[in-house]
């Protein structure tokens, strides 16, 4: 008895060890949310106070002035415009910037030659500094000695103004937005897709399903929480959007009438070139509370248009089928039902 007494753990022991079970994963995670508050949400708060005070860059704290820099910021034409444009480029740059790494990355998955080459290709524009590629693509649009309009007079047409008018500008800026990021996201979802079992798509290949069905049937469907994170960091990128429209001119002001000036250009120049952090900060809350909305509102239509559910269900009870049956089992697993057929087709 006395033997086993000694051998069985004392109260606090197992107490411990219960404690460490449950408290150790926190532990493990502490560090990266203490060193976000510090990074993150300290300046977040931070910049909300400033908001509410007249601060200047040199001076520094001012009186407290309430909601007046929003209501100054929210009166001014120019940050209206500044708008308009930063959700034109995003739209521009997002919804293709998302459609073409959905395709590169199925043809990437599926069985051609040379793999890892066409894999890390895509990956290239990626590495190249932002400030290269916008100088480039400057160059190359450029209004008078530009290459494209060299190109577009070979033809008898006449040159485009790729940084008088604003529609051009925009396509510009969203071109190389999308020259830069189209990989990266080719290569998460193509990450997403290796792990599609392989049973899915050779059943639909025994039912008759091309490439295209099986695309849209198993590979978006099962890819969906994917496509979720790469559609909400695509817009919260694409709303805070700086470095291409900063250089795309050698002024960095969005154009001589604004043409491309995005909100972020218009908080610089609220921040640094006027010196009032007050109406900067404002602005800064107002991007933040736009990401918000339109990161919730990406969330909810990707949902709704990545569902497939009865798709993928459909699928996997027929792989199911067909490799208990290869297998000579003599219970496979029950056939779908007609309706969740009719809800596949």
């Amino acid at each position: 008895m006395a033997t086993s007494s000694a051998l069985s753990p004392s109260p606090w022991r197992e107490r411990l060890g219960r404690w460490d079970i449950k408290a150790s994963p926190y532990a493990y995670i502490a560090p990266f949310f203490i060193l976000f508050a510090i990074v993150g949400l300290f300046p977040i708060f931070y910049t909300a106070w400033v908001s509410l005070h007249d601060w200047h860059l040199i001076g520094g704290q001012g009186e407290f002035i309430g909601l007046d820099n929003y209501t100054f910021v929210l009166g001014q034409p120019v940050f209206w415009k500044a708008l308009g444009n930063t959700l034109s480029i995003f739209v521009l740059s997002t919804v293709p910037q998302v459609a073409i790494a959905l395709v590169l990355a199925s043809l990437l998955n599926a069985n051609i030659r040379a793999k890892t080459f066409w894999r890390m290709g895509v990956l290239l524009p990626y590495v190249i500094a932002p400030v290269a590629v916008t100088l480039i693509f400057s160059r190359m649009f450029a209004d008078q000695s530009g290459l494209i309009n060299s190109l577009i007079g070979l033809i008898g047409m006449e040159p485009i103004g790729w940084h008088r008018d604003s529609l051009p500008a925009h396509l510009v800026i969203a071109s190389m937005v999308n020259f830069r990021w189209i990989g990266f996201n080719t290569l998460v979802l193509l990450a997403a897709m290796q792990a599609i079992p392989r049973d899915l798509f050779e059943a639909a290949t025994i039912d008759g399903a091309g490439r295209v069905r099986q695309f849209f049937s198993i590979t978006v469907p099962s890819v969906r929480p994917t496509i979720i994170f790469v559609v909400i960091t695509s817009t919260i990128g694409g709303l805070q959007i700086f470095d291409e429209p900063r250089l795309y001119d050698i002024e960095g002001l969005g154009g001589n009438s604004g043409q491309w000036k995005t909100i972020t250009l218009y908080l610089y120049e609220l921040g640094w070139n006027q010196q009032r952090l007050g109406r900067a900060a404002a602005v800064a809350w107002l991007l933040f509370a736009l990401i918000v909305v339109f990161a919730l509102v990406s969330n909810w239509l990707s949902r709704r248009i990545a569902s497939g559910e009865d798709t993928i269900r459909v699928a996997r009870t027929r792989a199911a089928r067909r490799r208990a049956r290869r297998d000579g089992d003599v219970s496979p697993s029950p056939a779908p039902s007609s309706e969740s057929i009719g809800s596949s087709s």
